[in-house]
């Protein structure tokens, strides 16, 4: 089971491909409804979705296209889940925009190893787009580098000095911050400015535009002061598809693990002939020590006629073979 932590650019991309490769259980979570900036990009939402959540919307639309999927959504913030909720998922995937929400998600699964050892074990996969930039990687908690470490590799949210935006503005830039910073709480003390808020945007493009021509500054519009105001990063559907197919791709790796392998499986397996006649493990004479005791020897015939009642044992034995490349741990039981 797997969780998709975010429905928009990315993570539209992402359930789909999910889908698409061959997952049968997966979970999203996503917190906002869907607005119609979002429809030139997300893909997974229409015109009547406007203003439904996110999280619904998209599980709607993949079982809709791929029946066999089981696609559970929920519309809440990801700090609000309980500790249960995170312990189900075999590994976690983010398509999110939000730093904050990015690194709290990093700290909350190193905590599940912390307090819940191997069984908190949960990788997370994180995808990250910026314009035509963009990053997948796999973070294995306490383990690997995490999401922190790469902190710095992140740039800052862009600002501009308040003394060149309130004496000497020479972009248009500077006009909105203008208006949006110095005007709009000295216009409107006790009335938040919603970024939103088409009227809001509205009077801050006016604000604007009316400083601007007497700087002979151009270049004032709706989509740059609402891009300024909410600090907007263009997002590309191209690069959503290339780093939502690099975290696919990261996902199905992680589960390729095969539970058979004789180095890192841990498949319980019985005892001597069935090792022998096993055409993965190939063994041709296997011996079998317990702990620091040898359990069974099957030569010389003198050393398996004085070790054979060990085998009544019940343990787990330490297998080794001169065809294996490493040692083999079994548990065997006898009837």
């Amino acid at each position: 089971m797997i969780l998709v932590i975010g429905a928009g650019g990315l993570g539209c991309e992402i359930l789909k491909n999910l889908a698409m490769t061959g997952f049968r259980n997966i979970h999203v979570i996503d917190m906002d409804t869907i607005d119609v900036s979002n429809l030139n990009r997300q893909f997974l939402f229409r015109q009547n979705d406007v203003g439904r959540p996110k999280a619904e919307v998209a599980a709607e639309f993949i079982k809709r296209r791929s029946p066999n999927v089981s696609i559970t959504p929920h519309r809440a913030k990801i700090q609000d889940m309980p500790e249960e909720f995170y312990m189900q998922f075999t590994q976690v995937i983010c398509g999110l925009d939000s730093i904050e929400a990015r690194r709290w998600i990093n700290a909350y699964l190193h905590s599940l190893v912390d307090s819940h050892g191997f069984e908190g074990f949960k990788p997370m996969i994180d995808g990250g787009t910026e314009g035509f930039k963009g990053n997948a990687r796999v973070v294995l908690p306490s383990i690997s580098a995490c999401f922190e470490c790469g902190l710095s590799l992140h740039g800052a949210k862009t600002t501009y000095p308040i003394c060149t935006i309130a004496n000497t503005p020479r972009l248009p830039e500077h006009c909105i911050e203008w208006a949006s910073v110095l005007e709009w709480p000295r216009v409107f003390p006790d009335k938040k400015l919603d970024g939103d808020n088409p009227e809001h945007i509205t009077w801050l493009v006016d604000r604007a535009s009316e400083r601007a021509n007497k700087f002979n500054i151009s270049g004032i519009t709706y989509s740059l002061t609402q891009g300024v105001v909410k600090n907007i990063i263009p997002a590309i559907a191209s690069t959503n598809a290339i780093i939502a197919a690099a975290c696919t791709n990261e996902a199905l790796k992680l589960l390729e693990k095969s539970p058979d392998c004789l180095v890192c499986g841990n498949q319980q397996a019985e005892l001597i002939e069935q090792l022998k006649e096993d055409s993965v493990l190939r063994l041709k004479a296997p011996t079998l020590t317990f702990g620091t005791a040898s359990l069974y020897f099957q030569n010389p015939p003198a050393l398996e006629e004085e070790t054979r009642p060990n085998l009544a044992k019940k343990s787990t034995l330490t297998v080794t073979d001169p065809t294996l490349p490493t040692s083999l741990e079994v548990t065997v039981g006898f009837a």
